[in-house]
This record gives C-alpha cells, sequence and structure tokens, in this order.
C-alpha cells in the first residue's frame, strides 16, 4: 500500500478487511483488479474491476478485498477529497458551499470515458509513487474534481456538502451499526455530539454505557448467526468485535459455553 499525500495505492494479495471501518472523507475510487465488497448499515454494494465510486463522507463501512479468480491481487486507486482540498477549489471556482447531502451512500460513475480514462493516468504511479510529488497530487486532485462536475453538475451537492454531522436519533443510529468497530468518539461524532453528551444521552436511552451495551448486543447479534447455522469463525468480525479469540471469550463469559458448541 502506498499513499502520496490524499492519493491511495493499495495492493491485496490475500482475502482480507480493510483495517478501517469507517470513511471520514469523501472518497472517490477505482477498482483496478479483484473484488471489493462493500457492507453499509442498509446495505451491500460488490465493486468488480474497472468500477469507479464516489462513496459519501462519514460513512460506516465494512470492506472486504478479494483478488480474482486467477490470482490477480485485489488492486485498487483512492482519491480522498478532504474539507480544506473541497473549501480550496470551490473557492477558486466560486461555488457555493452546500448543506446537507442526504442522497446515495454511493455513487456509482463507472461509464464516465473521462474519469475512466484519468484513472489510467494514474495507473503507472502504483509502481512509482515517489514520481508523484505534491504539485502532481494538487493538480491530479482538482482534475478529478472537474472530471466529476462536468459528469454529472448535480454531484455539486455531494461534493460541496462540508457540514458537520448533526445531532440524530441515537437509538436509531446505534441499532443500525453497532457491528462497526470504530471508537466511541467516533460513534458520538457522527450522532451530532460531543463525547460527555453522547455518554449522557446513551444513559438515558439504553441505561447503560456505550462499551458494555455494544459487547452485548454484538454478542445478541452473533448468537442468532451461530444458531442459524454460521461459523464462529466467520461472525466475529462481522458483528464488530476485532479478534476471534477475545470474541470466544466474552460469548461463554455471556451464555456460559463456547461459540462452537452445538
Amino acid at each position: 500500500m502506498n499513499t502520496s499525500e490524499n492519493i491511495l495505492f493499495s495492493c491485496v494479495k490475500q482475502k482480507a478487511y480493510s483495517d478501517e471501518q469507517i470513511v471520514p472523507e469523501l472518497t472517490l475510487g477505482y477498482q483496478e483488479s479483484g473484488t471489493l465488497e462493500l457492507q453499509f448499515a442498509h446495505h451491500k454494494h460488490i465493486v468488480n474491476a474497472g468500477q469507479i465510486t464516489l462513496i459519501r463522507k462519514n460513512e460506516l463501512v465494512k470492506a472486504l478485498k478479494v483478488p480474482d479468480a486467477n490470482g490477480e491481487p485485489c488492486k485498487s486507486v483512492s482519491i480522498f477529497l478532504t474539507p480544506d482540498i473541497l473549501k480550496k477549489f470551490a473557492t477558486q471556482h466560486k461555488i457555493a458551499l452546500k448543506h446537507k447531502h442526504t442522497g446515495s451512500t454511493l455513487t456509482d460513475i463507472s461509464h464516465s470515458k473521462f474519469i475512466q480514462a484519468y484513472f489510467q493516468s494514474l495507473l503507472p504511479y502504483f509502481f512509482y509513487p515517489d514520481k508523484l510529488n505534491q504539485n502532481l497530487v494538487a493538480l491530479k486532485t482538482a482534475e478529478a474534481i472537474t472530471l466529476l462536475l462536468e459528469y454529472d453538475q448535480r454531484l455539486e451537492e455531494i461534493l460541496f456538502d462540508l457540514s458537520d454531522p448533526y445531532k440524530i436519533d441515537m437509538e436509531k443510529f446505534m441499532n443500525e451499526n453497532f457491528i462497526y468497530n470504530v471508537p466511541i468518539i467516533e460513534f458520538a461524532r457522527l450522532t451530532g455530539r460531543s463525547l460527555s453528551t453522547f455518554k449522557r444521552d446513551f444513559k438515558n436511552i439504553f441505561d447503560n454505557t456505550p462499551e458494555r451495551w455494544l459487547k452485548d448486543r454484538r454478542l445478541t447479534e452473533a448468537k442468532l448467526l451461530i444458531e442459524i447455522g454460521q461459523k464462529p469463525v466467520d461472525v466475529y468480525y462481522r458483528v464488530g468485535f476485532e479478534n476471534f479469540s477475545h470474541f470466544s471469550a466474552a460469548y461463554k463469559e455471556k451464555f456460559g459455553r463456547n461459540a462452537s458448541d452445538k
């Protein structure tokens, strides 16, 4: 994996989940080979070789990277469009910043021949990332934004929504997103709260601490999945545990038996 400022080149040779479970910045991605399986709260999206996607900022997602059947690695290029980059572009081009974007989590823009060609121009840097200097990164990033706007002017709404998360229904959000293993402070931010307000509101709603509730909710979900025939080793990550040994110990403590017991 090579990173040049806000452009990331990724090459994974074996099936593996991404370490990150949150997309903090608006992300433009190109899948060169292999498959990327994205599990959002309400839907799953498969990104195949040759596809280009634009993922909304502040999205919780589990990303599974899968090499292709011929053993070709899962290779991708991601461009992170940070608030600073977008603010600078908006100022230079006299674009007004937008209100909260409430549209799609993911936009497929694979049909753009120009954006396809744009990513082809980046692929040589996969092997020579040191050649992608700061000036080139700035130029290529601005080019990406320009091409997105030329492809569909409506993308301006998602590109220039630089608003912070606003206060939302915590109970609904947590029940929909408990499987994502992110720090409590990120759950607080995504629900539009400070950490202290989040913990206070959480106690009022769930009568529990976030840490204890998350552990119990994840174990309960794991039990349901195991009872319908799924293997514990396939379940622990899906419900939000970092490693199998921690999951196994917690499962036995809660239910009085091993996760693998019939």
